[in-house]
Formats: C-alpha cells, sequence, structure tokens
C-alpha cells in the first residue's frame, strides 16, 4: 500500500468528482479452480485498490459523498481462520491503514443500502465483472443480474476513467519498477531461447523472474514461434533454426502496477535477410508512433503514424500499391496490422477495461466498425500523466489472406502474388511503454530494452 493519506486523498477527489449519494466499491473475493479451497491466484479489483488499498478478499467500501465519509465491511478473523493462514489484523486496523475511521460488520451493508433506497439516495457502483460480485450486488440492491452493466452509474465510471488515467508520480515510479523487471525478462528470453527448447521452457524462465522480484506476470505470457497469432498462449512448440520468437510478457509489482513489453528475435544467431527487412520496418513504424507523440495529439494519430509507415515499407517490398493515405482510409493495411498500436496501461495492463472502452479510451466518443482501427483501444488526445504502451506489428496470417483474397478485399491496394510468398512469414512485433509528460513524453524504466538487429543479435 501507499500511505493513508494516498487513499483519503483519492476518495477526497472522488467525492468532489460526484454530486451526491454513496459510492459501492466491491473487492474481489478468492475464485474456486477445482474445488472451494484450492483457489485461483488472488487478484484484487484494481479500483478497490486504487481508492481503498488493501489487497484481501472479502472486503467491500461504501462512500458516502454527501458525508465525505467511508465504512470498510467485512468479517473479523475466526480462530479457523488464524489456524489455516496465522495471525490476522482487525477489520478496524486493516481500515486504518487507508485512513478509514470507521468499519462495520459485513452483514450490516444490507440494513444500510436498504435505508438509502428508502431515502431515493443514488447508490453508485462500478459495471461487475465476476460472477459473485454481480449476484452478490443483485441481491443487495434488489437488481436484476443481467441488467447490472446498464445500470451501473455513467457519472461513476467517468470519474474514476478521469481520476485513474492521470498517473501521479508515486505511481509512475510503481510502474517503471514494473517495466525495469519486465526487461529483465525479455533480456532473459532473449538470451535463452535455443533450437530444440520448448517455448515452456522459455516462458518458464520468463515468469520465474517476475516471481522472484516478489510480484507476478501482469498478463499470461506470450511465448511463441506463431507470432502471426496475437495473443497465443500455447507453449507446445520446440523451437528450430530460421524461427522467429515473439515474446510478449510484463510484470506486476506487490502493489499490483503493471509492466508490457513485446520482443521478437530469431532462435538462429541472426535474422534472415528477409527476417531483417521485416523486422526493420515494423521497427520504422514504432519510431513513426513515438516520433508522433506529444501532449494534445491524438491516440489515434499515434496509430495513423505507424500505420502510414507501415504501408510504405510494404509498398517498398511490392506488397502494396497506391496512395498511402487512401489505403489507410480505407482499412487496406489491417491485412498486415489487424489491431490497434497501443492501450492505457496502469493497475490494469489493460487499464480500466473493466469500465469500457468507449469512456476509457473514446471519451464517450464513436469508435469505428472498420476491421483493425475498431481494435484500437485508446484514440483520445494525450494528456500529462497518461501512461500507454507503442506496439505497432507486421503480421502475416494465412487464413485472413485466404479471406480477403478470396473476396478481392481492397484489390486496388494488395498485391496478391506478392503477399502470397509472405504467406507463413509469421509476425513481429515490438513494444515499450511511454508517459506523456508537461511539455513532452518519455520512455518508462531505468532499464532499456534491446531493440535494433544489432542489440538483439548481439544477445544470440
Amino acid at each position: 500500500m501507499f500511505s493513508s493519506q494516498t487513499y483519503i486523498q483519492r476518495r477526497n477527489t472522488l467525492c468532489n468528482s460526484l454530486d451526491e449519494g454513496l459510492v459501492l466499491l466491491m473487492g474481489n473475493n478468492e475464485s474456486p479452480m477445482n474445488y472451494a479451497d484450492n483457489t485461483y491466484p488472488y487478484r484484487q479489483d484494481s479500483s478497490f485498490l486504487y481508492y481503498i488499498g488493501l489487497d484481501e478478499p472479502g472486503l467491500i467500501a461504501l462512500i458516502d459523498i454527501n458525508e465525505a465519509q467511508t465504512i470498510l465491511f467485512g468479517k473479523e478473523a475466526s480462530i479457523d481462520d488464524i489456524v489455516w493462514m496465522g495471525p490476522q489484523t482487525s477489520l478496524a486496523e486493516k481500515a486504518l491503514k487507508s485512513g478509514i475511521t470507521k468499519s462495520l460488520d459485513f452483514d450490516t451493508i444490507y440494513d444500510i443500502l436498504n435505508k438509502a433506497k428508502a431515502q431515493g439516495r443514488t447508490i453508485h457502483f462500478l459495471p461487475p465483472y465476476r460472477v459473485d460480485n454481480k449476484i452478490w450486488l443483485s441481491k443487495a440492491l434488489g437488481l436484476p443480474t443481467e441488467a447490472l452493466k446498464e445500470l451501473a452509474s455513467l457519472s461513476l465510471i467517468k470519474a474514476v476513467v478521469q481520476q485513474r488515467e492521470i498517473k501521479s508520480e508515486e505511481e509512475i515510479e510503481e510502474i517503471e519498477k514494473a517495466v525495469d523487471t519486465s526487461v529483465d525478462m525479455h533480456v532473459a528470453a532473449i538470451k535463452t531461447a535455443r533450437p530444440g527448447m520448448s517455448e515452456a521452457q522459455v516462458a518458464a524462465e520468463v515468469h520465474r523472474i517476475a516471481l522472484a522480484q516478489g510480484g507476478n506476470i501482469s498478463f499470461p505470457i506470450i511465448a511463441t514461434v506463431n507470432g502471426q497469432t496475437l495473443h497465443n498462449h500455447y507453449h507446445g512448440n520446440i523451437l528450430k533454426e530460421g524461427d522467429l520468437f515473439l515474446l510478449d510478457a510484463g510484470a506486476e509489482t506487490t502493489r499490483h502496477y503493471s509492466g508490457d513489453l513485446s520482443s521478437t528475435f530469431p532462435v538462429s544467431n541472426t535474422f534472415t535477410p528477409l527476417q531483417k527487412i521485416i523486422y526493420e520496418a515494423s521497427l520504422r513504424a514504432h519510431r513513426a508512433a513515438v516520433n508522433s507523440l506529444a501532449p494534445g495529439s491524438s491516440f489515434r494519430e499515434v496509430h495513423r503514424a505507424a500505420c502510414l509507415s507501415i504501408i510504405d515499407s510494404m509498398i517498398g517490398l511490392g506488397l502494396m500499391k497506391g496512395d498511402p493515405a487512401d489505403a489507410f482510409e480505407q482499412g487496406a493495411h489491417a491485412l498486415f496490422l489487424p489491431c490497434g498500436t497501443g492501450h492505457q496501461m496502469g493497475l490494469d495492463v489493460h487499464d480500466m477495461e473493466d469500465l469500457g472502452e468507449l469512456w476509457v479510451g473514446y471519451d464517450g466518443e464513436p469508435k469505428s466498425t472498420q476491421f483493425g482501427l475498431k481494435s484500437l483501444r485508446f484514440a483520445k488526445k494525450l494528456k500529462p500523466g497518461h501512461v500507454f504502451t507503442i506496439e505497432p506489428g507486421i503480421y502475416f496470417i494465412p487464413e485472413l489472406i485466404d479471406l480477403w483474397k478470396a473476396e478481392k478485399k481492397h484489390s486496388d491496394f494488395l498485391c496478391w502474388n506478392e503477399i502470397e510468398k509472405f504467406r507463413n512469414f509469421g509476425g513481429i512485433r515490438n513494444e515499450e511503454d511511454y508517459l506523456i509528460t508537461s511539455g513532452n513524453f518519455r520512455l518508462l524504466g531505468n532499464k532499456r530494452k534491446p531493440m535494433t538487429v544489432r542489440e538483439v543479435e548481439a544477445l544470440r
């Protein structure tokens, strides 16, 4: 946890952003994996962590906006709890760590909520994403489970997004710890991977480094020779000479702030000439995106810069033709980049994704429905304090190639005979994490991930 004053200030800011009523913040509970006492690794809800800071199950907080008071609800530890888990702090002691002076038994919250409803007070809550929290919320507020997402408080969602998206200095320091560990994970993978190893062996070494720092991974590791599959969590392939290996992995600190990096490197000691050409094309797109960063510019324009760079490279290779700007507007580039160039990052590796992309990434503006562009999670204007990834890639997806070719899609821009030669190439992605500052931007972390061909090959 940070200091109790941090959480007090965050809650005060939230209260000042809302007119009246109660804010219900649900913590997460343990989730059984295959029987009740064998649970998945515990992860607290990120908004609960942001405003309350307590990283344990069985807690709910209620913030009274009118009274500027917070109550923590939970259960005192039983002797069985102590036998299995050791000495436990009292509910009141837990509350004080967050600067909360009032704590009550969990079951008393029902009477408080019923009284608030009878008085016609607004009860704000965020969209629940866990089934047990949906069931509890439905019971506590007398609302149909299937309607909870629509009934979640839009004013609370907007207030939380506005507050959480701007990272404080202590948050940035924590994110940089995660980024530095993430760099160590990637350097280890580049040094470790060899022909004859399995993807799982590389993933295991990457995971070990995150655990050894006292935290964990911030999302399931992508470690694959099939980089054309964007979210590939299968680790059963054996590495061979001539393969490209794509690693997408990040660390999460003990305070649950995330890092998120990607690297692509040859399983052989060096890139093949063709691999080098595509790799350097992906780096040019990466640099184009970074060079377009500035406070006040939109991330959609950052994405556009990366896409135009990829189009230029594909034209140079004979895989595309025509006017680059027209090709981008019509979405022809999405054959090679069918996703976005980045996303916000913080307590979640895709920060606040549970609150909805419409508000987190678009400030309520409508999203594009165009293939590729519809997958851009972040498009709004950049502000000082925004933290996000830059990760354009170049992918050759055989199934997508076959579909578009059969449909004669974007034939004014795509040169199918040349594209066909690359159908088994795979995919390349490099990723770094950036911060917008008051006058510019900066790369996050004190350690720098190897990026250039020379830097990568030097580690092989």
